[in-house]
């Protein structure tokens, strides 16, 4: 199973470009923090490259910026090609298939969190800071009793 999950930060703004074809195509790359270090105290950090297509490109060159804090959900995809140099270099990329914009630097001034799937669409994230109430149901009734009227069965009635 080739899956991968990143919550980082946009290292720099996000590069978007059309295919010859008329599809979009953003080049984008999250720094990501490394666990703590305990050897030398400190916590390190890698810039990783993530490419997406269509509308979620869109999305994200037109949403986010340098500083945007997201959620990537998608697969490595690795590749080479040869330089002008004549030697072969070697690629590794997220493809992204979920992106979840999590806020930018300003978040804390209430901005919302926006989804951005694999079709594209973005849309608005309920804020995790603002707990929303469920609603409560009285078990003491029976949750049945306007159904209509109770039916017998044996089981030679069951199929199984």
């Amino acid at each position: 199973m080739n899956k991968v999950i990143l919550i980082g930060r946009l290292a720099r703004d996000p590069e978007m470009r059309t295919t010859g074809s008329g599809i979009a195509v953003t080049r984008f790359t999250i720094a990501v923090s490394r666990p703590f270090n305990p050897q030398n105290g400190q916590q390190g950090t890698d810039f990783i490259g993530c490419v997406a297509w269509r509308r979620q490109a869109e999305n994200i060159a037109k949403y986010c910026s340098k500083g945007s804090q997201v959620a990537v959900e998608g697969r490595i995809q690795t590749g080479s090609y040869d330089g002008a140099d004549g030697q072969k270099h070697y690629t590794t990329d997220i493809v992204a298939d979920n992106v979840t914009f999590l806020g930018s630097r300003s978040a804390s001034q209430g901005d919302t969190a926006v989804a951005a799937d694999a079709s594209g669409f973005a849309q608005p994230m309920p804020s995790y800071e603002e707990p929303q109430s469920m609603p409560t149901t009285d078990v003491s009734e029976d949750p049945f009793k306007d159904f209509g009227e109770e039916i017998a069965l044996s089981d030679d009635d069951l199929p199984f």
